[in-house]
């Protein structure tokens, strides 16, 4: 039968060998090398059927680490475009200079407060003036109608909560006519992160599951086209641990490779957007540096997703193993 030339499930002689005296830990190791070997061998003779699986589960981990990579710029462009906006305050009409500077340093002290510039009405004047349209405007102003600005530049990496708390205390101050601030923008965008967060979580636990059930159920077929060896095996002497072995490390086979494949896709798909995203940086002066993703989740993809397919295959091998007992 042709089934019984195969080389993943173990053949009699490794079975003599671990009923021979060597000692248990020596008979142990070179089963579980003759395993990993024989398991190998066995999906590099069938390459169609095993590049084919590997491609599927290899995609379906590449989604949640380009979504994680997408999300990750995504707040860096957010950086970019002045998630920490500077609040302006307006003073009002009969606020001096010299009440300009006392407020500025009373904000100055506030907890999450990077700088704080004061604007005289001559400047906002100065810049109106540059302004197209807006010139001829000013020349038939009597006088200067605009009061003192303060900018309030909020710390990096403050939260949106933070920034409105500042906002609230600025504004009952004296002397404060009005605050301009973009929290609501900023709210918004902490808003769709969380969101892009929890999705990217909820794709990996899914796509988590999709490898587990593909290596499931290619270990299943595995196991059911060669139930009739498998039954010679147990007959002389083989337990349920030596004969299910082999599939086991096809599962990692499985989850290792279709991770190093996720990780590649990964780095593709960053180097196809290396140049978009340059010209990106250039409009913004440079202020937008995209981030790859970090060498710790590379490093970690291959061995979780290893051991998602021995999961799956160590699953799938003892459920069908009891059901043919």
């Amino acid at each position: 039968m042709s089934a019984s030339t195969d080389t993943q499930t173990p053949t009699p002689a490794p079975v003599r060998s671990e009923r021979s005296h060597r000692r248990p830990v020596s008979s142990w190791r070179e089963h579980h090398s003759w395993s990993a070997g024989a398991s190998l061998r066995r999906l590099a003779s069938k390459p169609v059927g095993t590049l084919l699986t590997v491609a599927v589960m290899g995609l379906a981990l590449a989604l949640p680490l380009a979504f994680y990579m997408l999300l990750s710029n995504v707040q860096t462009l957010g950086d970019a475009l002045g998630r920490n906006q500077v609040v302006n305050v307006f003073l009002k009409p009969d606020q001096v200079a010299g009440n300009a500077q006392m407020l500025a340093k009373q904000i100055q002290q506030h907890d999450g407060v990077a700088s704080v510039t004061v604007k005289s009405p001559q400047q906002g004047m100065d810049e109106l003036s540059k302004m197209q349209g807006f010139s001829d405007a000013l020349h038939a102003l009597d006088d200067n109608p605009l009061p003192f600005v303060l900018q309030v530049q909020p710390q990096d990496g403050v939260s949106a909560d933070a920034v409105s708390h500042l906002v609230d205390d600025v504004r009952g101050m004296q002397g404060v006519d009005m605050v301009q601030d973009s929290g609501t923008w900023r709210e918004r965008l902490d808003a769709l992160l969380g969101v892009g967060n929890r999705a990217v979580m909820i794709l990996a636990a899914l796509f988590a599951l999709a490898v587990l059930l593909v290596v499931g159920n290619t270990v299943r077929v595995d196991i059911t086209s060669r139930a009739e060896e498998i039954g010679v095996l147990k007959l002389i002497g083989a337990s349920r641990a030596f004969v299910r072995r082999p599939y086991l490390y096809a599962g990692v086979w499985y989850g290792l490779f279709s991770g190093i494949l996720a990780v590649g896709l990964a780095i593709a798909i960053e180097f196809a957007l290396a140049e978009p995203v340059a010209r990106l940086s250039q409009v913004y002066e440079g202020k937008f540096q995209a981030g790859g993703l970090p060498p710790w989740l590379l490093l970690s993809v291959p061995v979780a997703a290893a051991f998602l397919g021995w999961l799956g295959a160590r699953l799938v091998s003892a459920w069908q193993l009891r059901k043919a007992a």
